[in-house]
């Protein structure tokens, strides 16, 4: 199925994230972590810029707990609506202890965290996103944060995207200069 709208594809793809059983959700996001464990830049990482998983995404969570587990520093982003951006943040708490912030995600509250410093051969970033392909672009939710992020950072530090198999497609036809492409994605 050829898909060359950016709207109707994120509105497709979101209907499949949500209507996606729970027990399938899980079992997908439990073999997606353990790619991720295996994976040599998350090993050699000191440190961790997740994503709070939401509305059905690949379940971050227990992949923070066991990067924690590993002695990796982890951060998550904060959303600055006033400058539309990403500020990475360095967990200062429990995942648990976050609080809900923009657009229905948990963020850590600024009082109990640190801007984290991404450093190119230390930090890993792991990307959210509602469609994929091969050559490991994304397609977003539309805001645009990601891509200026990750665009500020340069080629270096790596950047791995997680999709559930309905996710993947073999082109994303609609790519744009900004648009920024990961190093990699990992997929159940």
């Amino acid at each position: 199925m050829e898909i060359n709208n950016k709207q109707t594809l994120r509105n497709r793809v979101l209907t499949l994230i949500r209507n996606q059983e729970e027990s399938e959700r899980i079992s997908k996001s439990t073999n997606i972590a353990a790619k991720l464990y295996e994976m040599p830049a998350f090993q050699k990482a000191r440190q961790v810029l997740f994503y709070a998983s939401f509305d059905g995404e690949v379940d971050t969570f227990p992949m923070i707990k066991e990067a924690e587990m590993l002695g990796k520093k982890i951060g998550l982003p904060k959303v600055d609506k006033t400058n539309n951006c990403i500020i990475p943040m360095r967990l200062g708490c429990s995942i648990d202890d976050c609080q809900e912030g923009s657009f229905g995600i948990k963020e850590p509250s600024t009082d109990q965290s640190l801007e984290m410093e991404i450093d190119n051969n230390e930090t890993v970033i792991i990307v959210p996103g509602l469609a994929f392909d091969k050559q490991n672009n994304r397609l977003g939710r539309g805001g645009g944060f990601y891509d200026r992020l990750l665009n500020s950072i340069g080629d270096e530090v790596s950047t791995i995207g997680l999709a559930y198999d309905f996710q993947m497609f073999d082109e994303l036809t609609f790519i744009e200069p900004h648009d920024a492409r990961l190093s990699t994605v990992i997929t159940n």
